[in-house]
């Protein structure tokens, strides 16, 4: 609806400027915004008062010049000038029953899909092979997963790119390890069996100067193509992927296998990369290292900043490995757009090598190239998330201490549900709100982690948004029979609300694929369930006395909202149930 009033307002923009009333060549910036209080209408704009300066005008005058000149709109019922030029439009309420009767027979709710359609690489998860996921794995993995599915659901061709730390100078001393302790079946070890083995790596690395010696020879062999080092290697990130897989799949994130893209996928393009950007006179010798000056960052002393590329012993950097990754998702996988879920910190280093990728051709102007930046996640004493002992909180871990939590909240509610739904039910709350307590945040600010808020049945949580939609599953089974959905009629202040929240399901989903910003999701969601249960609490469906007309229709407003929020909690990767 904003992009209709949008469109009436440039087209008004256009009469006045024909009719002198605004300087020819007036640049209009339109903005229109939902009201937060229904006496000032539906929707809101502030374009007399940006535009009276260059009009010469009052603002108040102004704005009756744009409700006069305005094209006729069979979805606005009326409008009005309120305070110093703001302009009110209240939308016809027939209309808006109207279009509440077509999202219920349309497959996307409403939502338009992308047109043209784009090849968005999406960057996420990103976990370290050899180690298990931590919980500040979490963000990178669920913010990015919800902008994904959000993504497809538009209609774009959507590639998971899953940069997984597969490759570096720690291969070495974890081959080197296995061959000490003539292990050759590191897939049958279990993962934390791994991350011990890992410790006495680095132990016997750092203690014994021989094996030292010959871990390092085992990465010089790794990087040559050495089968016998590859085969080994190729153990340990199988072995990982599998564990994360697990955990994939217990948090419904929908990567897999197949979207894993490790940093060892471009070290073939790795020596080309450094000749090609030498050869453009980007990349210039500097006592040994291959550097990249950019004038775009400045050192401590002023001067360009050096980004090495290679370093004097030959081997490669972050950098280059990003410079080459920026380069083949855009010439291999035809990227239009890339989004890179990382967190805030690596921000600098990221834009270098996007410059440099840029400079050099690999990227051009049109592809975007986006660091969809997340903050930390805190305890409650406001630092970062550690055990007790001061240590790093596994994922798993945290996961199955979700899912005690919510069997111990479950059972002292009550429930009259057969063990195995308990346990869907138990699992569904659990990871729900593990992954909302993350998504409802705003993804640039640190937030704290809270047990007790995020598993809450009332406030901005996944349980809540859970019991809302299995509250009106229960409607309808009350109902049984009687349950059948007519034409929509808003006939109350509550059942209008609602409506209005509904068609606003579009401009959520169209934000969160805009901004790579779930909470707005989260946050649209939390209001409409707020907006169900007024409107539940106002106008009665399955009560003595009830019109059948009249409970048709809120019976329709009942299911159009199960509707929108089975498909919003589904593009956020959270599970909704019939009976809880």
């Amino acid at each position: 609806m904003k992009e209709h009033i949008h469109q009436l307002l440039e087209q008004c923009v256009g009469q006045l400027m024909a009719d002198g009333i605004l300087p020819a060549g007036t640049v209009a910036r339109i903005q229109v915004d939902n009201t937060k209080d229904k006496a000032h209408g539906d929707l809101a704009t502030n374009l007399a008062m940006l535009l009276a300066k260059p009009a010469g005008l009052n603002p108040r005058v102004l704005a009756q010049h744009i409700i006069d000149h305005l094209p006729a709109s069979g979805r606005v019922a009326k409008v009005e000038i309120a305070g110093p030029g703001f302009i009110n439009f209240y939308l016809d309420s027939q209309w808006l029953a109207r279009q509440i009767d077509a999202l219920l027979t349309d497959d996307h709710l409403g939502v338009k899909t992308a047109s043209p359609a784009q090849t968005i690489v999406v960057d996420y998860s990103a976990p370290n092979v050899a180690k298990e996921m931590a919980v500040h794995h979490i963000r990178s993995t669920v913010i990015g997963d919800a902008a994904t599915r959000t993504l497809e659901f538009l209609g774009h061709k959507v590639i998971r790119a899953n940069h997984v730390g597969d490759w570096g100078t720690q291969f070495g001393m974890l081959i080197a390890y296995l061959e000490k302790m003539e292990n050759e079946h590191a897939s049958d070890m279990e993962l934390a069996d791994l991350e011990a083995f890992y410790r006495e790596a680095k132990k016997h690395y750092d203690e014994d100067e021989a094996f030292a010696e010959r871990a390092r020879g085992y990465v010089v062999k790794l990087q040559g193509g050495d089968e016998y080092c590859r085969t080994m290697w190729k153990k340990l990130v199988d072995l990982t992927m599998a564990q994360n897989q697990r955990i994939y799949d217990r948090l419904n994130v929908s990567l897999s296998t197949r979207d894993v893209m490790g940093e060892s996928l471009y070290n073939p393009m790795l020596p080309q990369i450094v000749s090609d950007l030498q050869a453009k006179g980007l990349a210039v010798e500097d006592d040994g290292a291959m550097v990249v000056y950019l004038d775009e960052y400045k050192g401590k002393d002023g001067d360009a900043m050096g980004v090495i590329v290679q370093k004097k012993d030959g081997g490669f950097l972050y950098t280059t490995t990003d410079i080459a990754c920026a380069k083949y998702r855009v010439e291999t996988l035809g990227a239009d757009r890339v989004l890179y879920f990382i967190d805030s910190r690596q921000h600098q280093h990221l834009m270098q090598a996007w410059t440099i990728a840029r400079k050099a051709g690999y990227v051009p102007e049109h592809v975007s190239l986006e660091h969809e930046a997340f903050g930390m996640m805190l305890g409650k004493d406001g630092k970062p998330f550690k055990t007790r002992s001061g240590g790093t909180v596994k994922l798993s871990e945290l996961l199955d201490e979700a899912e005690q939590r919510a069997r111990d909240l479950m059972a002292s509610r009550g429930s009259d549900l057969s063990a195995d739904e308990q346990a869907e039910v138990v699992h569904a709350v659990a990871m729900g709100a593990v992954k909302y307590a993350d998504l409802s945040k705003n993804r640039t600010t640190d937030y704290i982690f809270d047990w007790d808020n995020m598993l809450a049945f009332e406030g901005n949580t996944a349980p809540y948004l859970q019991y809302a939609y299995t509250r009106i599953q229960s409607i309808f089974r009350r109902a049984g029979d009687d349950a059948a959905i007519g034409p929509v009629q808003l006939q109350e202040t509550a059942d209008e609300a609602l409506a209005q929240k509904l068609m606003q399901f579009n401009d959520a989903v169209q934000n969160v694929a805009a901004k790579g910003m779930p909470h707005l999701l989260c946050t649209y969601l939390y209001e409409l369930s707020g907006l169900f249960m007024s409107f539940y609490e106002a106008c009665p469906i399955n009560k003595d006395g009830v019109e059948p007309a009249q409970k048709a229709s809120r019976l329709a407003l009942c299911a159009a909202t199960a509707r929108v929020l089975r498909q919003g909690l589904d593009l956020l990767g959270i599970k909704v149930l019939e009976r809880m």
